[in-house]
């Protein structure tokens, strides 16, 4: 038995280590279609390729939206599974300066929160200035995603217009400072 113990400790340790890594909650919407929307800012991370996801080395935070189909959803969406093709993008503003920047989240893959729209950024300023930030979730480009014939006579677009959710105030400080690492 202390074989085994010494042997899967330091398997646990990371895990819960990880585990303990804040992520700070902006808020949490429903849009129409049944799709939930999570907004969070995360410890920047190592995500490849970096040139397109960002470098962590050159970030302060990792932005996020989970997007994900709930009860209300159309037949055939599998409650919890991710909503790809999504154009989702931010406006981060600095609240001091008036400084904007906008980015785009793309999907990518994590253990812990699977498939979601994200991306490793530099802050438009200070890391102890507060900020705004503002998400806008458009529908998909017409070129990137079909819909059947059922599709289109019951439900119509993935999403019909494009949805902004706006977060003031933010101290981002704490978690531009942290490292995963």
């Amino acid at each position: 038995m202390r074989l085994f113990k010494t042997f899967l400790i330091p398997f646990i340790f990371p895990v819960h280590l990880w585990s303990e890594i804040p992520e700070m909650i902006l808020g949490e919407e429903t849009i129409e279609n049944g799709i939930n929307l999570v907004f969070e800012v995360a410890i920047k991370d190592d995500v490849s390729p970096s040139n397109f996801f960002g470098n962590e080395e050159n970030s302060d935070i990792h932005l996020e939206v989970l997007a994900n189909w709930n009860e209300s959803a159309p037949e055939g969406s599998q409650k919890g599974g991710f909503v790809p093709y999504l154009n989702v993008s931010a406006e981060l503003k600095n609240q001091k300066t008036q400084i904007t920047k906008s980015i785009d989240l793309l999907p990518h893959l994590n253990l812990s929160d699977n498939f979601h729209y994200a991306l490793n950024t530099k802050l438009p300023g200070m890391r102890t200035d507060n900020y705004t930030i503002k998400f806008f979730i458009k529908p998909p480009d017409s070129s990137s995603l079909g819909y059947h014939y059922d599709w289109n006579q019951e439900v119509g677009s993935l999403i019909p217009k494009v949805e902004v959710f706006e977060y003031s105030n933010l101290d981002l400080e704490t978690i531009s400072n942290a490292s995963r690492r």
